[in-house]
């Protein structure tokens, strides 16, 4: 069997074999407060990291923790977020999410996701106004070692490049299909998550993939599809 046919199971344990001697391996130690993740990874949503942090400590500064966000006119806090895209609908959707929090916990922590079931918390967190999958799930990663993975557009691309996951396959639906061909283990998965991001950031780029330098080619659907027999246009 050619390397690239090979089972996506088998193909996917490769694949984070591959990618672990390539890129540092991590250790899985909060970036951020459970807070500042949640908040920020909304602010994310299609907006470039620059932009996200601008935002974030613009709307600090301004009104100064989350009981002053909670009390804010939407309009004023959608200028300051204005750093990001669609200001407008995230504002509302953070004053709502922190009002809740406030109201089912008595303050605004959720610390308390850090004994919840990985289930629970995910339908928890998912029931949030603007909280999705990915939102969830490094929330759950990287703050609390839950044993989820992450699946953002990097991600998603070189898995379905490489063969990891079908063309048809929703970036919602390869949270779990990924997830279950790998070790449960947090770190492993943060791993996984911060390495393909990084192949995706550098090597298995939207435009132009440096086919040349990535060392999954030889297992790769799309190099060995696309890119050997000279149709694709980037070539």
């Amino acid at each position: 069997m050619e390397a690239h046919a090979l089972p996506a199971e088998e193909k996917t344990l490769l694949t984070h074999k591959l990618l672990n001697q390539s890129y540092k391996w991590l250790t899985l130690d909060s970036r951020r407060t459970p807070m500042h993740e949640l908040i920020s990874t909304m602010l994310s949503h299609r907006t470039n990291h620059a932009d996200e942090v601008k935002a974030y400590n613009t709307m600090l500064e301004r009104f100064v923790d989350w009981e002053g966000v909670i009390q804010a006119d939407e309009a004023e806090l959608a200028d300051a977020i204005q750093t990001t895209r669609y200001p407008g609908q995230k504002a509302p959707q953070i004053q709502q999410t922190l009002r809740r929090i406030k109201e089912e916990q008595g303050q605004v922590s959720i610390d308390f996701l850090k004994d919840m079931p990985v289930e629970e918390a995910m339908h928890w967190l998912t029931s949030l106004p603007g909280v999705g999958l990915k939102t969830a799930t490094l929330l759950l990663l990287f703050n609390f070692k839950k044993p989820v993975l992450p699946v953002d557009t990097h991600v998603f691309r070189v898995s379905q490049r490489v063969g990891l996951i079908g063309a048809k396959v929703t970036a919602n639906k390869a949270h779990a299909i990924l997830l279950g061909m790998l070790p449960k283990d947090a770190v492993e998965l943060f791993n996984f998550h911060k390495h393909l991001f990084w192949h995706g950031q550098r090597i298995c780029t939207f435009y132009s993939p440096k086919c040349q330098d990535c060392v999954l080619s030889g297992i790769c659907n799309y190099f060995k599809d696309v890119r050997e027999k000279g149709i694709d246009k980037a070539a």
